[in-house]
């Protein structure tokens, strides 16, 4: 994994407000809510697609269930009545995804019988969120481990973009290309010295190349768990459970 600095050592004076926060501060139709709300589900687009596929389903059905699932989850107000002390954000949104599907499936089974199909709102018939939205599962079954793993590679391959964005078009663009299975644990045949003939640097400018790289990147995978929690102790654990999933089967 990438080297995680904490927010004192990176220099930072305060939490800036997350986009979960946000969210939740902004309730109802506030568009500094919407746009948070939609930047989030963008980070987890992927997942969720990885998901319905893996239930068997093809890529262009689960694509269009994945667009059904956030429409409904960004014109909805389920959203604004969930409650981030009592879950991670991708515990919400893996409960808001089972509970999507279950709809589906009830209103796909009264189609069948001959009855009216009407698709529920992910928001539960007596007001309040279901549990399983809320509440992360303490014993999580096989399915939502999955699930997570594929967060956890979706947070990777967001940092790895925001680094490779942060060199733009400049030479050291390449030193990026070179250097980027160091990020990944992709360095099998390689080497250090190949990288620095590659790119006719010493070998000690190439570890303080990959160093730094590492550090880049630790800060990027930070900052995108950083918008879904509001302290030091919830980003350590977020990151820890990170490395945890894996390094899941």
């Amino acid at each position: 994994m990438p080297e995680i600095k904490t927010f004192a050592q990176s220099g930072a004076q305060a939490f800036h407000t997350t986009r979960w926060t946000m969210v939740m501060r902004a309730r109802g139709d506030a568009p500094e809510a919407r746009v948070a709300l939609g930047d989030l589900c963008e980070a987890y687009w992927t997942p969720v697609y990885r998901f319905l596929r893996r239930e068997g389903r093809d890529e262009d059905e689960s694509e269009e269930l994945a667009q059904e699932f956030f429409s409904r989850l960004l014109s909805g107000q389920a959203i604004d009545k969930a409650d981030p002390g009592k879950g991670r954000f991708r515990s919400y949104i893996l409960g808001a995804l089972k509970h999507f599907l279950s709809d589906r499936r009830r209103a796909e089974g009264r189609q069948k019988r001959g009855g009216d199909a009407i698709i529920e709102s992910i928001e539960s018939r007596d007001g309040e969120t279901s549990p399983e939205m809320q509440l992360p599962d303490a014993g999580a079954t096989p399915t939502d481990a999955w699930f997570d793993r594929h967060w956890a590679l979706a947070v990777m391959e967001r940092g790895l973009i925001t680094v490779e964005k942060s060199f733009g078009e400049t030479a050291k663009k390449r030193q990026f290309e070179v250097l980027k299975p160091w990020l990944v644990g992709d360095v099998q045949g390689l080497s250090q010295a190949d990288a620095a003939a590659e790119l006719q640097m010493s070998p000690g400018a190439i570890k303080v190349a990959i160093h730094r790289l590492r550090q880049k990147f630790g800060d990027a995978i930070r900052r995108e768990i950083a918008e879904t929690v509001d302290t030091e102790e919830e980003i350590a654990e977020e990151l820890r459970y990170l490395i945890e999933a894996l390094q899941a089967d």
